[in-house]
């Protein structure tokens, strides 16, 4: 049996599934764009899970028999990567985000550089460091085709990492993208002190305008209620852990957003993905009052108190 595989980052995610595919009895080549000494095999964003042997950390790119790529790198960079990715190997996406300038999914940044590889998408709520830890969560993987999902399902899911498969692409890899908007949103409430009723209208209010947008663009609305939509926003919405909330919740406190940004362990997707966000809407016409907002305060054009007044002063209408 083929027992390679090769995942593309070597962040807190890409680090957290080299640990559990390695668990799951793979060897695993860890690339990264720089090699640095592992004296204690622990990789300084998850330093408290030192990587076993099977697992080979390296900015080289070995000649191998892979049985699957993995790919958990920021999606603005995803684009990068792609002449690196060998032919004819199942690829998963495990990244989230919309692309600036051509407002794509991971999948359609795929199918443009390299269509002939074919793709599949991880997405749900799963914080890294407790996938490194082998604790209990649950994912969902979309392809276009049900048995393209099953190839993944088949080699990643253990007891503790339940997988689920899904054909929704769009309603999968927009509910991914679109969480990071409304958290960095939950967490700017939270840090300005405006309460917990506040929070949980935002949630609520940010999943009705994802799932607008979602119907729009032809996804399942049953896709925004599992994993990859509601799971996955409540998970980044309501947690410290959640890069984008954590972004937020400074924002909220009045940090700059280039001093939250600096401060911040890795990347936060929502602030690339609001403007994304918003402009594929607007392509739609599709109303995303909340997206708008955070949007607009992120490239400073309106200050809290005016994003405040902006939103509760909306017409009053149906639910």
């Amino acid at each position: 049996m083929n027992n390679q595989i090769l995942i593309f980052g070597a962040g807190a995610w890409g680090t957290a599934l080299a640990l559990h595919v390695a668990r799951a009895g793979y060897h695993v080549h860890l690339w990264t764009r720089k090699t640095f000494p592992l004296p204690s095999r622990a990789m300084p964003c998850l330093p408290e899970f030192p990587l076993p042997t099977t697992v080979r950390v390296s900015s080289e790119l070995p000649t191998a028999s892979w049985c699957c790529v993995l790919i958990a790198i920021p999606t603005q960079s995803i684009a990068s990567i792609m002449p690196l990715l060998p032919k004819g190997v199942p690829t998963l996406l495990c990244c989230k985000g919309i692309e600036k300038g051509s407002l794509s999914f991971p999948l359609d940044i795929l199918a443009r550089n390299r269509p002939d590889i074919s793709g599949a998408v991880l997405s749900g709520p799963n914080f890294a460091h407790e996938i490194a830890a082998g604790l209990p969560a649950a994912s969902v993987i979309a392809a276009s085709e049900g048995a393209y999902a099953r190839i993944f399902v088949e080699k990643l899911a253990t007891p503790l990492f339940r997988l689920y498969t899904s054909s929704d692409i769009t309603g999968v890899q927009l509910g991914g993208a679109a969480k990071n908007v409304i958290a960095l949103a939950a967490g700017i409430t939270m840090g300005a002190n405006l309460g917990e009723n506040a929070r949980a209208a935002l949630i609520t209010r940010g999943l009705a305008e994802i799932t607008r947008l979602a119907l729009s663009l032809g996804a399942q609305p049953t896709t925004l209620a599992g994993l990859s939509g509601l799971g996955d926003l409540l998970l980044t919405c309501t947690s410290h852990i959640s890069r984008n909330y954590q972004l937020g919740f400074d924002l909220g406190k009045g940090v700059s957003l280039h001093k939250a940004i600096l401060d911040l362990p890795g990347v936060a997707e929502g602030v690339t993905t609001a403007s994304a966000l918003l402009a594929l809407a607007r392509t739609y016409q599709v109303d995303v009052p909340l997206t708008e907002c955070i949007t607009a305060f992120l490239e400073g054009q309106i200050n809290l108190a005016e994003a405040q007044k902006l939103l509760l002063s909306r017409p009053i209408k149906d639910e």
